[in-house]
């Protein structure tokens, strides 16, 4: 056990060297999730969302759409990619056990994810003077979000069938991510069958969750009411118990589909 840790923060460390060494992924994993949390706050013209400003509703909802790109679009690329140049394959034949190499994947993701959501918290703490009200909370969130959105990227790996079709196959996941994800409206602002599937959909408990843990009032029932830090976490049970649901169907999905060898060859 505790070798295969040491193995996966070594392959951590190596993921964040590597994506540091890259200024393409370095731009797509970690900027332009930022570059787009300012366009959507363009959009809102000073207007409230379920009485919150709609720039802050906006920002305290972008760490759902980070996912997409500092974890799921990062992982299923690196995973691809190593698979086809048999990285995948050396990796496993050696030390590293399999959780070990998967979890050193998520781990560097993890450590992106978590820049990027103190950068924006240094960004609401600039524009608005506000801190995060439960910090423990919205931890937790990122670090089921990343395991759960790394699951899906090792599900999708195994359906690419190289590095170079990658951005392909993950299209269809960021669009619905931004088009149903409730980062600029809340989910009952969609119409009947719409709002039903947006509250379903994976990435919107970690929404519901980590927008909860910044404001500290309930974003998820939707009331909008001040809470005490026991009941930010009594109100997030039912968003908690929808993120686990998915990571199960997700790891199901991982064990049937990714893949250690080539697809050809």
């Amino acid at each position: 056990m505790k070798t295969d840790v040491l193995h996966a923060v070594r392959l951590a460390r190596l993921d964040l060297t590597l994506v540091g060494r890259n200024t393409t992924v370095l731009f797509n994993v970690l900027l332009l999730p930022l570059l787009m949390a300012w366009m959507f706050t363009q959009t809102q013209n000073g207007m409230d969302v379920a009485g919150v400003p709609g720039q802050l509703y906006v920002l305290t909802g972008v760490p759902g759409l980070m996912l997409g790109f500092a974890v799921f679009i990062n992982l299923v690329n690196s995973f691809t990619a190593r698979r086809e140049e048999l990285v995948l394959k050396r990796l496993r034949g050696g030390q590293p056990s399999a959780p070990a190499v998967l979890g050193g994947a998520a781990l560097g993701a993890l450590a992106l994810y978590l820049g990027q959501v103190a950068l924006l918290a240094i960004w609401m703490r600039k524009s608005d003077g506000l801190l995060p009200a439960n910090v423990p909370m919205l931890v937790a969130a990122a670090a089921l979000g990343v395991v759960l959105f790394g699951l899906l990227a090792a599900a999708f790996s195994g359906i690419t069938p190289n590095a170079e079709l990658a951005q392909i196959t993950v299209l269809p996941v960021i669009l619905v991510m931004m088009i149903g994800a409730p980062v600029v409206f809340p989910t009952d602002a969609l119409p009947g069958p719409l709002g039903v599937i947006s509250g379903l959909l994976p990435v919107t408990p970690v929404v519901e969750i980590m927008r909860t843990a910044f404001l500290g009032t309930d974003h998820i029932s939707g009331g909008g009411e001040a809470l005490s830090m026991a009941g930010q976490w009594m109100a997030a049970l039912p968003s908690f118990g929808l993120l686990l649901a998915w990571i199960a169907v997700a790891a199901l999905l991982a064990r049937w589909l990714f893949r250690w060898e080539p697809r050809h060859g």
